[in-house]
């Protein structure tokens, strides 16, 4: 099975959103727990990054 590059996946694991953003898996984890978070999808208790949600809250933010 062909593997599909991190820029094209619309949702990605805490390991890849990490790689793809250069934040912390527990800076992402912590940013995802919060109830106002936009970007996580919650799949039972597997969580999700919403790629372009994520860029869209990084370009937004003066600081992490």
């Amino acid at each position: 099975m062909k593997e599909i590059p991190l820029w094209e996946k619309s949702n990605l694991t805490l390991e890849e959103a990490a790689a793809y953003s250069g934040i912390g898996i527990n800076k992402l984890r912590h940013l995802s727990d919060r109830d106002d978070c936009d970007f996580v999808l919650w799949v039972g208790t597997k969580r999700l990054i919403k790629r372009k949600k994520l860029d869209a809250y990084i370009e937004k933010s003066f600081s992490i």
